[in-house]
């Protein structure tokens, strides 16, 4: 299923399709801020299963972000952060960052695995912040890659179901997507150390 969904003003009724999909366990590929991501309900053990076997991954060793539609639902999944961390995240946040934290008890119960880390994202696009804000709980995410050496992610939405429609549940076409994906802050030492040059600079908020 392909559906349109204009991100200047989501439609209520398409999100909550979207979300009944990620209910049942389906799978979305969705836009954010920066490149197109596969996704599903972040409490759906079989969806994150189904999602691994698409990456051809094992679910222990999978990297995926959760994407948040604010700051509110990040410290049921990371320990304490400091004064100055946090401050940083309200600046950046919503936009194109991975933020890499220590993962607290929640996490491996989530996906089934002894992951001491995880990736946290709250892009900025409406239609992706909508979905998780109507679901009630994160999504988990991994980014679509292109077949093309040159081009590294999908941008086109249309190409995408052509290339996706018997594996996932929906997509969703939210318009062009961006080439360049997030830029990938650790900050499990405390600091901010960037192990992915992307979209946007963290250096603007401090």
């Amino acid at each position: 299923m392909l559906i349109k969904i204009y991100p200047e003003n989501p439609n209520p009724k398409a999100i909550e399709q979207i979300v009944e999909i990620l209910k049942k366990g389906g799978l979305i590929i969705y836009p954010t801020d920066t490149v197109y991501g596969l996704g599903c309900d972040i409490t759906n053990q079989k969806a994150i299963e189904k999602i691994c076997r698409i990456r051809g991954i094992k679910p222990e060793k999978a990297n995926f972000s959760f994407i948040c539609s604010d700051l509110r639902h990040i410290s049921d999944f990371i320990k304490p952060i400091d004064t100055v961390t946090f401050r940083v995240l309200k600046k950046a946040l919503p936009g194109p960052f991975t933020f890499i934290f220590n993962a607290n008890n929640n996490v491996p119960k989530l996906l089934s695995s002894n992951k001491k880390t995880v990736g946290i994202r709250v892009p900025d696009n409406d239609i992706a912040r909508a979905i998780v804000a109507e679901l009630g709980n994160p999504i988990i995410s991994t980014s679509i890659k292109d077949d093309d050496e040159l081009i590294e992610y999908s941008t086109d939405p249309e190409l995408i179901y052509e290339k996706y429609q018997e594996q996932v549940d929906a997509v969703i076409d939210g318009g062009y997507g961006d080439n360049e994906a997030s830029t990938v802050i650790d900050c499990t030492s405390g600091d901010f150390e960037i192990i992915r040059e992307g979209k946007g600079n963290i250096e603007d908020f401090f």
